[in-house]
């Protein structure tokens, strides 16, 4: 016999629970599935653990730019005091708070490794072995996430390396930190582990610039950057061979061109792939280990009837905490029969690296616009050219950029990089979302001394 509710939810992370706390607060009887923790890789080894500890860094750097400020850091950070707020934020790896939220909501938690088993049918592996039969009367939602990618490279995966979950948690900071990878993961962590006391840091990259997939200028002012931090930065470098010393020795990585490279330890982050395998998804017409092609309601390709939703990380659309979040709100007034669709996965996707300067973009960079057959022009300004930038300090540095559809005269891309720049981003979102003409936009006025009057000047610059 089965146990029935309306909905199920495979994977408490984020999406999950939005998408069930909107279909409870729609009147459904929800139950979320989950093995490991509730609340997900964000809460406890991803996006909390990790700007948690890039915090103490980037606030000692931004009194370094203050006069006045600067005088008064006469040290190095707290690496414990840093270690221990880590700790506090991710609840020291306890889901307590996150139970009592599904319990308040009405939510079902079971324990166990979900798998679909037929149609709207979900069996559920506990940790003892046992197997419980779920059914749903109206969908299954599946909200599985991602897991990191390790590289087939030799001896790289025998020499033990850190994935995010082991950087996140890590109980002391190495001497010397390899990172494999300069996308946003690879590059916050590296960073912020120079900041709090590894001696040497070196980024192994193996395309031509950090972060590939932004503005070029973005990966250049981030690579001066860090090297004026006395971070080392390889780029065009493909990992041959890894090899640790000994049982707990150091890490030597190889590249291509023969260099040598020694850490004690060696980050992996060059990406991760849907967490699709081991849950059944064949049944369902689909391919272990993939992403789960959906429609603009989130829904599975192919599945009759439609039961089969699909959400965040495992969908490849846009693997973002704050995107999967969205897809569970987009999932779940559907499946309440509201009439919604995706759009943000489809061309507004925001997005922060979390460096110092920040990399923060939304829509279309340059290149892909052109690419999808845009006549688009490209304006920038520097970030620091504003008086709101000048009261942060001294030394603001970075570059503001947007694209603009010439056709429509709308914005269809923006790129903000400089400190702490970060808010700046939610107005281009908005913009982009809303389809605003740049003529309109110039009667949006920002408030003095902010840095968002660098607006201004992008509008100038494309003749307004």
């Amino acid at each position: 016999m089965a146990d029935t509710y309306d909905v199920l939810v495979i994977g408490a992370g984020p999406a999950g629970e939005h998408a069930a706390g909107r279909l409870a607060d729609g009147g459904l009887r929800v139950a979320i599935i989950e093995r490991e923790l509730v609340g997900g890789e964000c809460s406890y080894w991803g996006c909390i653990p990790s700007k948690t500890l890039i915090r103490p860094g980037d606030v000692l750097a931004a009194a370094r730019r203050a006069p006045g400020a600067a005088e008064a850091v006469t040290g190095p950070p707290d690496t414990a005091a840093a270690l221990a707020q880590r700790d506090y934020m991710t609840s020291h790896w306890r889901d307590d708070g996150q139970r009592r939220w599904l319990e308040s909501a009405g939510i079902e938690l079971v324990r166990g490794t979900g798998c679909l088993t037929g149609e709207r049918t979900v069996d559920v592996e506990r940790a003892d072995g046992a197997t419980r039969r779920l059914r749903a009367a109206r969908a299954v939602v599946l909200a599985t996430g991602s897991v990191p990618v390790i590289p087939p490279v030799p001896g790289l995966r025998e020499a033990g390396p850190w994935d995010n979950r082991a950087i996140t948690s890590a109980k002391e900071i190495p001497q010397r930190l390899l990172v494999l990878g300069g996308g946003a993961a690879g590059t916050e962590m590296a960073q912020a582990f120079k900041r709090l006391g590894s001696k040497s840091v070196i980024v192994l990259e193996g395309s031509q610039r950090l972060l590939a997939r932004e503005e070029p200028f973005a990966g250049e002012e981030l690579r001066a950057a860090f090297e004026a931090e006395g971070i080392t930065v390889v780029t065009g470098a493909r990992m041959t061979a890894a090899r640790r010393v000994g049982s707990d020795g150091p890490v030597v990585a190889t590249v291509a061109d023969g260099r040598e490279f020694t850490g004690d330890e060696i980050l992996v982050a060059v990406g991760r792939r849907p967490a699709t395998a081991g849950i059944g998804v064949e049944r369902a017409g689909l391919e272990p280990g993939r992403p789960v092609l959906v429609d603009r309601q989130l829904r599975v390709a192919g599945v009759p009837e439609g039961w089969l939703y699909a959400i965040g990380d495992c969908t490849g659309l846009a693997p973002l905490t704050h995107m999967g979040k969205y897809h569970g709100r987009i999932a779940a007034a559907a499946i309440l029969g509201r009439d919604t669709a995706d759009a943000a996965s489809h061309g507004i996707v925001p997005r922060v690296t979390f460096t110092d300067p920040q990399v923060c973009a939304v829509g279309k960079t340059l290149g892909e616009a052109q690419a999808a057959g845009l006549r688009v022009t490209a304006v920038s300004t520097p970030t620091g050219d504003v008086p709101g930038a000048y009261t942060q300090g001294n030394g603001i540095r970075g570059t503001s950029q947007l694209v603009v559809d010439d056709d429509r005269r709308t914005v269809v891309g923006a790129t903000f990089t400089g400190p702490g720049v970060q808010e700046l981003l939610h107005s281009a979102t908005v913009a982009i979302c809303s389809g605003v003409t740049v003529d309109r936009l110039w009667h949006a006025v920002p408030s003095f001394p902010t840095i968002s009057e660098v607006w201004l000047h992008l509008l100038e610059a494309y003749g307004l």
